[in-house]
């Protein structure tokens, strides 16, 4: 009885305890409920965000980005499809024997990879040999792949292959104004991002925004009947039209191609239409590829690189004067040299001078001791700085690019503004100095320089434009045409500093500069012929300037070299704009437009240019034209070169005789070989002869001899 009384008390016991627990429990529960119910987040995860992407899922819409074309409508920037190159590396992806879905062949797979994708073999095996993975990329040379690359590994039929595609910026003229157009890189989740030029000024514009559709799903993830979508468009990119005349581009690109680092270690120049401020080309030597981004300087030379520019400087010294009252041109001085208060000697780029001159012969000259005189006698700093103002040295014109240098005109005490006066001591940019030069063509008003034309959105809708800009009357009439005669005789007279320039039958105007480039500690400057900037100013034609060219030249020995490039430039674009009315009859009748021959027939395009009296080079042999030079819209003369390169691989050599020095580079470059020349002027022989097969490790000897 007693053990039955034990035993009925145990049971109540552990009831009792089984009915906390079970209360404890509930309670436990009731507070999680209450808390989940409360909370948006929990043990980290959103639970609404959780919950949401159970029942729905959202599909992105991706904008495409925005087009960058020239003034001619050629496009210089897209977006085109991109492969990446995977192989299937598992054997269970193969369910028939005869069709593999897998590698098989590991070895005749890397022979075939390696050659097309300029890899060595070890380097595909290594990824071809890795374990336990499904499929493999092959790094950086396997990404980025063109339709013509891919096409080349689809017709090596090798099992297990296949290609993920993509998008990727592309430029089809390769470094054809590529600091202008600049560069846009696309990252691992796809996303481009413009980093320099206008790709990176105008990123926003360019790239749009992404859209999405939302849809209720069942487990499986399919739609549900009957529910409701959301769709959010895309909005794809806006497009940017730059003022660049392709054809003027052409001729600058070509003209400083001649350029060697025996002659300088760089050449810049741009060119404006002298009436509205318009860039029309705007070209350095060297430049890059944005296709491989093979760039050494992310400075632009046109607006981002400030330098001393020497003589060009001298006519808005004499233009302040001018406007001030204080010039008398026929009044003499002592040239040679000037010694200043603190016992500097400035000297004249001869070291002796020409006697007693007057001022006027001091600017044709090219006097230094001139301007010296002429800020010592009749001229203060505060003068000289509000003019230099003025005109816009000392700060950013606006133009439309990124990291545009403000340069500067700092100088104070008496060497300093003496040397400001004739250019050294002070920074400026070429894009301020087509600005300023803007006065002078226009009688007085200065110009805002501008670069793109316009921005249109994906609906035709102009966003963004602009326009013929005066900012300011920076002289009378008087002055522009004193100064514009001082220009004339420093180019036209025999004994002018600019005459080199000189181009018979052409009035051109124009003034140069030297100025010795400073150390880098900034203390003094660095000996040698060699560590010099050379620089030219010019417009044409005198009494009405409708072009101005401003030039520039870094760490340049004093050759011809330069002043060549620059007379073939205004020869080339004064026959093109048909500046001059005696050489209308001559070039109108024998002048040819090419239009656009991309993805055309290679046969029939060949055909029609021969018969308007092109001489065509054709590069490969294809059937479809993939890259053409001179671009669309380009007017050339009869008998000038037409290079179409084609989608085929099979590249012969032409006859190169009597290339020059920019056409054989431009083939080559075309062909994609090495180059080696010795001599200077046109070709006379060859290493590869003529229809011999070439491949990407050939090379390219010639030799080349002046003729006269």
């Amino acid at each position: 009885m007693k053990k039955e009384k034990n035993k009925e008390k145990k049971r109540l016991k552990f009831s009792n305890f089984s009915i906390i627990i079970a209360f404890l429990f509930f309670i436990v529960l009731i507070i999680r409920l209450v808390h989940l119910s409360l909370s948006s987040e929990v043990d980290g995860i959103n639970l609404q965000e959780f919950a949401k992407t159970r029942t729905t899922r959202e599909i992105p819409l991706f904008a495409k980005r925005g087009n960058i074309y020239d003034g001619n409508g050629n496009i210089l920037s897209q977006d085109v499809s991109s492969y990446t190159l995977i192989a299937y590396l598992d054997p269970r992806r193969t369910t028939n024997e005869k069709k593999p879905q897998h590698v098989v062949n590991k070895e005749t797979t890397a022979t075939v990879l390696a050659a097309i994708l300029d890899m060595d073999y070890d380097s595909v095996m290594k990824y071809l040999s890795k374990e336990n993975v499904y499929q493999t990329e092959f790094g950086p040379k396997g990404k980025g792949l063109n339709e013509i690359t891919k096409d080349k590994i689809l017709a090596a039929n090798l099992p297990g292959i296949d290609f993920i595609e993509t998008t990727k910026r592309y430029y089809p003229y390769g470094d054809f104004a590529a600091y202008l157009v600049g560069y846009a890189k696309t990252d691992e989740d796809g996303n481009t991002k413009g980093e320099l030029g206008i790709e990176k000024k105008f990123d926003t514009e360019l790239e749009g925004m992404d859209g999405y559709t939302i849809y209720q799903k069942d487990r499986n993830g399919y739609k549900i009947a009957g529910t409701s979508e959301i769709t959010e468009e895309q909005i794809d990119g806006q497009s940017v039209y730059l003022t660049i005349d392709s054809n003027v581009q052409f001729f600058v690109e070509k003209a400083l191609s001649k350029r060697t680092d025996e002659d300088s270690e760089s050449m810049t120049v741009v060119v404006a239409d002298a009436k509205t401020g318009k860039i029309l080309a705007y070209a350095t030597n060297p430049s890059f590829d944005p296709n491989k981004r093979d760039i050494k300087n992310y400075l632009d030379p046109v607006s981002g690189i400030s330098f001393e520019p020497g003589s060009t400087m001298k006519i808005y010294t004499y233009m302040a004067a001018l406007e001030a009252g204080v010039y008398d041109g026929k009044a003499k001085y002592k040239s040679g040299s000037f010694t200043t208060k603190d016992k500097t000697v400035i000297s004249d780029w001869n070291n002796v001078g020409w006697g007693n001159i007057t001022y006027d012969q001091g600017f044709i000259f090219s006097s230094n001791t001139a301007v010296v005189n002429i800020m010592d006698k009749y001229m203060d700093a505060e003068t000289l700085r509000n003019y230099l103002t003025k005109l816009g040295f000392g700060s950013k014109t606006g133009i439309d690019v990124p990291m545009e240098s403000s340069g500067k005109i700092n100088f104070k005490y008496e060497t300093e503004i003496f040397n400001a006066a004739f250019g050294q001591g002070i920074m400026t940019t070429p894009i301020q100095h087509i600005k300023a030069l803007t006065a002078i063509a226009n009688n007085g008003e200065l110009l805002k320089p501008y670069v793109v034309e316009k921005i249109v959105d994906e609906n035709d809708k102009v966003t963004y434009s602009n326009e013929r800009t005066v900012l300011d009357n920076v002289a009378s009439e008087e002055t522009i045409s004193y100064i514009k005669n001082l220009m004339w005789h420093t180019i036209n007279d025999n004994n002018g500093a600019a005459h080199s320039y000189a181009i018979k039958g052409f009035d051109i105007i124009g003034k140069t500069g030297t100025a010795q480039i400073a150390k880098t500690n900034g203390k003094g400057y660095l000996s040698g012929d060699r560590n010099h900037n050379r620089s030219i100013a010019l417009m044409f034609p005198k009494e009405d300037p409708k072009i101005i060219i401003y030039g520039v030249e870094t760490y340049a020995p004093n050759t011809r070299t330069f002043a060549s490039a620059i007379k073939e430039i205004v020869t080339n674009v004064s026959k093109y704009y048909n500046i001059y009315e005696e050489e209308k009859v001559a070039i109108t009748t024998s002048q040819i437009t090419l239009n656009n021959y991309l993805n055309k027939n290679v046969k029939e395009i060949e055909d029609n240019l021969k018969e308007q009296g092109t001489n065509v080079i054709k590069i490969g042999d294809g059937n479809k034209i993939i890259k053409q030079y001179p671009l669309a819209n380009t007017k050339i003369i009869k008998g000038d070169k037409v290079y179409l390169v084609t989608n085929g691989t099979k590249k012969v050599m032409p006859n190169v005789l009597g290339y020059s020095k920019s056409e054989i580079d431009l083939l080559c470059k075309l062909l994609n070989i090495g180059l080696k020349y010795t001599g200077e002027g046109y070709v006379v022989s060859q290493s590869i002869k003529e229809n011999e097969i070439i491949n990407e490790e050939s090379i390219l000897e010639v030799t080349m001899e002046l003729k006269f």
